[in-house]
């Protein structure tokens, strides 16, 4: 039976609810006891947790999924708080998407050290998107433990792979050429040697002296600018080849505001060619955090790229930072088309893109950048309004945290 069909009957009941006769309203009763079965009991046979919780936000139901995730039974965490069971779910900004009637979704990632390791995604969207009023929200726990582990290596690995071949092709087409030129340049160097008036090779008068000593050094400055450029070169194709292998950050203590505003400076004349405004609101005094500077620069980067051509031409880039918990984070809110709720499981996985030049692999880089530091890749979509992306960051070398022991104290 359609939920059209459904709803229809029930307003249909309703409407006549004053001139039932007992048995009917019986009939009606049992109808929708026989109804609330079946879907607690399709709720209980899925693999992934769902978990609805009021306006208030305390849960109001949950299936058994949710209690095998956590640990708990289900009556120590019917009526308590969602966010003493998800402390870093910002139930805030949740609160607000359902005040409004928005219609986005939200996405989020986070680890779970209690009972067990698991590695769990998370969406959350309003229960009537529509209406602006605040009806509650629906939570679905996805565990991903076991794909991730399953698939991230081998992800990596092709990944690796293909960028390593690209980047070994291109490495040997420009290596020839620059070599070439090397050799080249210092073969003029040694001529131009035999040009000096020490050299004793060539007898000439003090004006020819003086003529060819002007030349030797300005053609001895072009060869030096010459031999710096190759070496920049050189130096380029080299960093080209270790971005591409996956390597454990160097993290050390970082100012983000820094990276940053040094991030946004280089990508500035990018941004003012297409008519695109960059807003800021970097919170002062923001503590140091505990990261590599050249990767969170390219995930900023990246992310900043994304927002670019998610706007063409046109649009505003806001860009936040801020402290929360044991860490501080930074966000970065676009005007752009928004990403659509079928294309949010599947943003993030190589070689996906919707762009007719991407290469796809540009949000798994800074996935996994974010991982290797112990961090968190949030996402939210704004419907057609845009996105946010939101990258959190530990102050410190983060241990395990588990859950509270006690919920019912609470």
């Amino acid at each position: 039976m359609s939920s059209t069909t459904k709803s229809s009957f029930v307003e249909k009941v309703l409407g006549r609810i004053d001139v039932l006769d007992p048995q009917d309203l019986q009939s009606f009763v049992e109808r929708l006891v026989r109804e609330r079965s079946f879907l607690e009991t399709l709720f209980n046979t899925i693999e992934d947790g769902v978990l609805v919780a009021n306006s208030e936000g305390e849960i109001i139901y949950l299936n058994n999924a949710v209690t095998q995730l956590f640990g708990y039974d289900e009556v120590e965490l019917m009526g308590k708080s969602v966010e003493c069971l998800l402390p870093d779910l910002d139930w805030d900004f949740l609160r607000a998407m359902d005040r409004e009637g928005s219609q986005g979704l939200v996405r989020r990632e986070f680890d779970l050290s209690y009972p067990k390791p698991r590695f769990i995604r998370l969406y959350a969207a309003p229960l009537d998107g529509h209406a602006e009023s605040s009806t509650g929200m629906a939570l679905i726990l996805h565990d991903a433990t076991e794909v991730r582990e399953q698939t991230y290596d081998v992800i990596e690995s092709e990944r690796i792979q293909a960028l390593t071949l690209l980047a070994a092709s291109v490495a040997h087409e420009l290596g020839n050429p620059l070599n070439a030129l090397s050799i080249h340049l210092q073969l003029i160097e040694r001529e131009l040697r035999k040009l000096q008036p020490s050299s004793g090779l060539v007898k000439l008068d003090e004006y020819q002296i003086n003529e060819i000593s002007d030349i030797s050094a300005k053609l001895e400055k072009y060869v030096n600018v010459a031999k710096g450029e190759v070496g920049r070169l050189d130096y380029i194709v080299t960093q080209f080849l270790q971005a591409i292998r996956p390597a454990r950050p160097n993290s050390k203590k970082n100012s983000l505001n820094d990276i940053v505003e040094e991030t946004i400076e280089l990508l500035r004349p990018e941004f003012n060619n297409r008519g695109q405004s960059l807003k800021l609101d970097l919170v002062e005094d923001l503590p140091l955090a505990f990261f590599d500077i050249g990767q969170i620069k390219q995930s900023l980067i990246n992310l900043m790229k994304n927002s670019m051509q998610a706007m063409s031409t046109g649009g505003e880039l806001m860009i936040k930072t801020g402290e929360a918990g044991d860490g501080i984070w930074v966000s970065l809110t676009d005007t752009g088309c928004g990403i659509p709720q079928e294309q949010i499981k599947q943003i993030f996985e190589p070689y996906y893109t919707t762009k007719e030049k991407g290469s796809g692999l540009g949000l798994m880089i800074v996935q996994r950048i974010v991982r290797d530091h112990d961090g968190r890749l949030e996402l939210t979509s704004h419907g057609s309004k845009g996105a946010t992306f939101r990258i959190w960051l530990p102050k410190d070398e983060r241990m395990p945290r588990l859950l509270k022991d006690d919920l019912s104290k609470e």
